[in-house]
């Protein structure tokens, strides 16, 4: 797996490898924003996870998910922060989110 030095670095690498769409966290689900489909985190798997560190203030970290529904048909990326200001997912959506990078 390649390493990036920035996100925005690392996001437009896995845009050039078809992650073309953008995911938010909601609630219980993953959320596309180009067509409102909703997954369920029974529904995707992550391909690939990075995670990048503030310079100046630990807080600002974040991790960058590279997502697959398990039916091929979409592909994106989620970014969440990595602190007290990750948001509000579900037990289920966070235990997939955390085994990932584990």
């Amino acid at each position: 797996m390649p390493s990036y030095d920035t996100l925005s670095e690392a996001m437009n690498s896995l845009k050039a490898d078809g992650y073309n769409l953008d995911f938010n966290i909601s609630f219980d689900t993953l959320l596309c924003k180009q067509n409102g489909v909703c997954l369920n985190p029974s529904q995707f798997e992550i391909e690939k996870y990075y995670r990048f560190e503030g310079n100046s203030d630990p807080d600002d970290s974040s991790i960058l998910y590279a997502i697959e529904s398990m039916d091929g048909t979409m592909k994106g990326l989620l970014v969440n922060a990595y602190s007290i200001y990750s948001e509000s997912a579900s037990d289920d959506v966070l235990k997939k989110l955390s085994l990932a990078h584990h």
